[in-house]
């Protein structure tokens, strides 16, 4: 039998061959979608985006679902709106939620019973709101100096992390962006929702801050933030499963940081007066520190409004 040496030498030519128009023909993995806009003609999410998401300018979700699987970006200034109901709008994120410098995302919508919560911003009922939207997020939610996060009715898997940003300590509706389309002061809030880690807010320059009815299954750290509301930071309803830590929280009232009523209570009459108060306490699995250990009064110089820890 004659070895026939060129026949091997033939097959792996052919194979490099194979591979090299393998190679040619196939097209680079895709990118994340840029969603782009300006105030008046928002971007628009809608439909499955497989590589994530990059929002650049204004985008919203407001003609049906969006799911987003991998990161959703909102880059420095820009703004996300998934607060519309109609058409059963809703935004999913398989993946983390990444806010940058400036940026503003309003995630969720639903109004309670008792009148609190946040109205879908195209319900045709503003008075008696009906339409509901929900928000998830099966990672995490990371705010690095953003100005303003609102979250309601929403689900996050695992933490929510907020550091620095917002609009000053000033409770004056700014001239510019989403603030001031929605004629309000800058403001964070968390209502509503669960939050499978921690929540943790420090170092927010804000006018007002709060965190209600929120299932975290970890623990709740507030810590350092400024506000110029005098009813803020307001954290109360919330079931934490591990501990609750306040520390530093501060406002320019001139009262000393541990007499803030922020905890436990919600004020029964409109601002600026905050008294009289009535009892909205925390549940708390774990340990309570700092100025959470006892609830604030709900009258001017007590009692508290929930029992000592």
């Amino acid at each position: 039998m004659k070895l026939r040496r060129g026949a091997p030498l033939a097959g792996a030519a052919g194979v490099l061959l194979a591979i090299a128009v393998a190679s040619a023909g196939a097209s680079p993995a895709a990118g994340p979608h840029v969603c782009s806009g300006k105030f008046h003609k928002p971007g628009l999410l809608k439909g499955t985006y497989p590589n994530g998401v990059v929002v650049k300018g204004v985008c919203a979700v407001t003609s049906g679902p969006a799911h987003v699987i991998g990161t959703l970006t909102v880059t420095k200034g820009s703004a996300l709106g998934a607060v519309f109901g109609a058409h059963h709008s809703s935004l999913k994120v398989t993946g983390n939620l990444v806010v940058g410098k400036d940026a503003v995302v309003l995630l969720g919508c639903k109004v309670n019973p008792n009148g609190t919560g946040l109205p879908c911003k195209d319900d045709p009922n503003p008075k008696h709101p009906t339409l509901t939207s929900h928000g998830s997020v099966s990672g995490s939610i990371i705010e690095k100096s953003a100005l303003g996060v609102i979250v309601h009715n929403s689900a996050i898997g695992k933490n929510v992390t907020q550091t620095g940003g917002g609009g000053g300590i000033s409770c004056k509706p700014p001239k510019a962006g989403v603030f001031a389309k929605i004629k309000s002061p800058v403001y964070s809030d968390y209502e509503d929702s669960s939050i499978g880690g921690n929540l943790t807010v420090k170092l927010l320059r804000t006018c007002w801050l709060g965190v209600a009815r929120v299932k975290i299954h970890g623990s709740a750290t507030i810590s350092r933030n400024k506000t110029k509301d005098p009813d803020a930071v307001e954290v109360l309803a919330n079931h934490v499963s591990k501990n609750l830590s306040c520390n530093g929280n501060s406002h320019p009232s001139g009262e000393p940081p541990h007499s803030l009523p922020i905890w436990d209570s919600a004020e029964t009459v409109k601002l600026p007066k905050i008294y009289p108060r009535v009892s909205e306490p925390n549940t708390v699995g774990g340990k309570r520190s700092g100025q959470c250990v006892i609830a604030s009064p709900i009258k001017p110089g007590g009692p508290p409004a929930a029992k000592h820890f």
